[in-house]
């Protein structure tokens, strides 16, 4: 070991960005294994390299004791004061123990220690660069794809999107450019994983902050979002100045901003929608654009509410499979229940109204309107269409 190994700990650093003083701490670590190893040794040993020469050398300790129980670990006290009348009771000695032909050893383990730590530090540094992006948007280029997986180069990484983040209505290609949301970093055994999203929620938050300067700064705040990712989003806005309208802020000069936004979703329809204080208008709102009457809540459960809504209404509240009912029910976070004006007099099991239960799970029950139900879904799905224009 000579000076040359100094300087390529210098260069390393230079080059890598790894610490000298980190490779050293290993390497030490590592040849006191090594010597154990080689030269059967169980003694308590350290081992000390010199960073300006490039030497290194081997040091027993020993803790001074009264009675000596094990001779490669302890001296007495008598025999420490021999040596140095300053030692007591606790002290450790160090006595080198270097072997003539532990450079060699020492040459081997310490290309063995660089290389392991050199892989350790650019894992080290990729993470500390990506983790920065955590809950962030960042682009990157699709490399390719399989059953389970699209794999996004950024560069230096591939981050993977599963199939439950990967969009309904668009298709990965190789050497496509993709904005996508970054929900995790993981610093993992064989190192960083990034882990990106199309269908999270809060990309459509991040891509508003990007063309709504105003949600940036705070001026108006985004107070919740529900998504059916591909489909549609509703988001609830509120702004404490009262000078501005949080909606047509984010809705922008002729729907400019809000397109904006819809574009880079592949045309997944944006409800924006003013948060409330009261919830009755809150829910009101949020079934936007269907017309309610009134919002009644259950004296037992008070996140339990019965919505009433026009006969020809019923359909555009409860939108296309219950699509509209199920995202205001998440976007305000109480469970509604919806019933057709003509029927709020009945309190029989026969009562025909509509429960987000049976919504959830698929059932279209636009058809149980009374009356004219088909022209009236046909009414409501031109309504629907009507409503998916962003505001």
């Amino acid at each position: 070991m000579t000076k040359e190994m100094v300087d390529a700990l210098d260069a390393l650093e230079k080059e890598k960005g790894i610490k000298k003083e980190y490779v050293i701490e290993s390497l030490e670590a590592a040849l006191v294994a090594a010597y154990k190893r080689n030269y059967n040794q169980a003694q308590n040993v350290e081992v000390k390299f010199d960073a300006k020469k490039g030497n290194i050398h081997v040091y027993s300790v020993k803790e001074v004791v009264d009675e000596v129980a094990d001779d490669r670990l302890e001296i007495s006290l008598a025999d420490a004061q021999a040596i140095s009348k300053g030692y007591e009771i606790g002290d450790h000695i160090q006595e080198e123990v270097t072997p003539k032909d532990f450079g060699r050893i020492a040459a081997q383990t310490a290309k063995q220690v660089i290389m392991q730590r050199i892989r350790e530090a650019e894992r080290d540094i990729i993470y500390n660069e990506y983790s920065q992006y955590e809950h962030e948007i960042i682009q990157g280029i699709v490399e390719r794809s399989d059953n389970r997986f699209v794999y996004i180069s950024f560069g230096k990484i591939e981050a993977v999107m599963s199939k439950s983040d990967q969009m309904p209505n668009e298709t990965y290609n190789p050497r496509d450019r993709v904005r996508v949301y970054v929900t995790k970093v993981e610093n993992a055994t064989k190192g960083p994983q990034v882990f990106v999203s199309r269908t999270d929620p809060n990309l459509v938050k991040r891509l508003f902050e990007q063309e709504v300067p105003e949600i940036y700064d705070g001026t108006v705040e985004i107070v919740s979002i529900a998504r059916e990712a591909g489909d549609r989003t509703k988001i609830a806005v509120k702004s404490d100045n009262p000078d501005i309208d949080p909606v047509g802020t984010c809705v922008g000069p002729k729907g400019a901003r809000v397109q904006a936004v819809v574009d880079e979703l592949n045309g997944e329809n944006i409800d924006v929608v003013p948060y409330v204080d009261d919830p009755v208008d809150y829910i009101a709102n949020a079934l936007n654009p269907a017309e309610v009457i009134a919002v009644q809540f259950d004296d037992e459960d008070k996140q339990q509410c019965m919505v009433i809504v026009p006969d020809y209404h019923l359909s555009l509240a409860i939108g296309k499979k219950g699509q509209n009912a199920r995202l205001a029910a998440k976007l305000t976070g109480y469970k509604i229940d919806i019933k057709p004006e003509s029927q709020v007099e009945f309190v029989d099991d026969d009562d025909q109204d509509v429960d987000i239960d049976d919504i959830e799970n698929g059932d279209d029950l636009s058809s149980e309107t009374p009356n004219d139900s088909s022209d009236n879904e046909t009414d409501s799905n031109d309504n629907d269409s009507d409503s998916d224009s962003n505001e």
